[in-house]
């Protein structure tokens, strides 16, 4: 069980990007950290991953989160984390002389999935290559918890919508999957649990089946907790066609 407890983070002369944000993340939870840009979801990831210093606490399994942990837990970042030097299959050996719990077999099987090349040096490699080789490294670490921030950046459409089925079968229960993204529709039919951001603020946190039981989808759930107005477009519109006015 992965804990967050009143996660405050605060930059100077920005205010909170981050406040009392308190959050449990269960074994085999597949969730969706949803929110607007700059909500907050990228500063929570580095939160908990102590890539940031921030007020309040991050327990694992009832205890503080330390660097002797973090095997334990996965990052897949758009922004990358690997050796742009260094091909795929060098980075597969890399991992597996530091994480014992290595998935060759996964990693092999992604690799074929997204027919990405062994041998070349991920720097290379078009965005939407490096991402996928990030997610697939990501997975195949073999952490309990798998952070993923914006990881389908640059894929295009049919690679993201088999991907997120094959995501959703490769998962084991013990695996714990925190997914960030902006592509709510997309990501919706493999997530068993939504929780939304906004202003640094959890202000929406749903069991996707409780949801649907009420008739709801997930995106009817993010537009209700931001108050979405229907009519923006249309009074938008109506602003643009009224007559010119003089710039003042």
């Amino acid at each position: 069980m992965l804990e967050l407890k009143h996660l405050t983070k605060s930059y100077p002369g920005q205010g909170k990007a981050l406040e009392e944000v308190s959050l449990t993340l269960m074994p085999g939870e597949i969730v969706g950290l949803l929110g607007a840009n700059g909500a907050g979801k990228t500063t929570l990831l580095k939160c908990i991953l102590g890539l940031h210093p921030f007020r309040g606490e991050v327990l694992l399994d009832g205890k503080p989160l330390t660097r002797r942990d973090m095997g334990r837990l996965a990052f897949a970042t758009s922004e990358y984390s690997f050796f742009p030097a260094l091909t795929a299959k060098e980075h597969a050996a890399f991992y597996a002389g530091h994480f014992p719990a290595f998935r060759p077999k996964r990693y092999r099987a992604l690799m074929e999935f997204f027919q990405l090349p062994e041998n070349r040096p991920v720097g290379k490699l078009s965005t939407g290559q490096k991402n996928q080789v990030e997610v697939i490294l990501a997975l195949s670490q073999g952490a309990e918890y798998i952070l993923m921030d914006e990881p389908f950046v640059g894929s295009d459409l049919f690679n993201r919508e088999d991907f997120y089925k094959v995501l959703s079968a490769i998962l084991e229960p013990q695996e714990t999957l925190l997914l960030s993204t902006h592509l709510v529709e997309e990501v919706a039919p493999i997530l068993s649990r939504a929780v939304l951001l906004r202003q640094g603020k959890l202000v929406g946190d749903a069991d996707v089946l409780a949801l649907e039981e009420e008739g709801k989808d997930v995106v009817a759930f993010v537009k209700e907790a931001y108050h979405y107005q229907s009519d923006r477009v249309s009074r938008a519109l109506d602003l643009l066609t009224e007559g010119k006015e003089d710039f003042p």
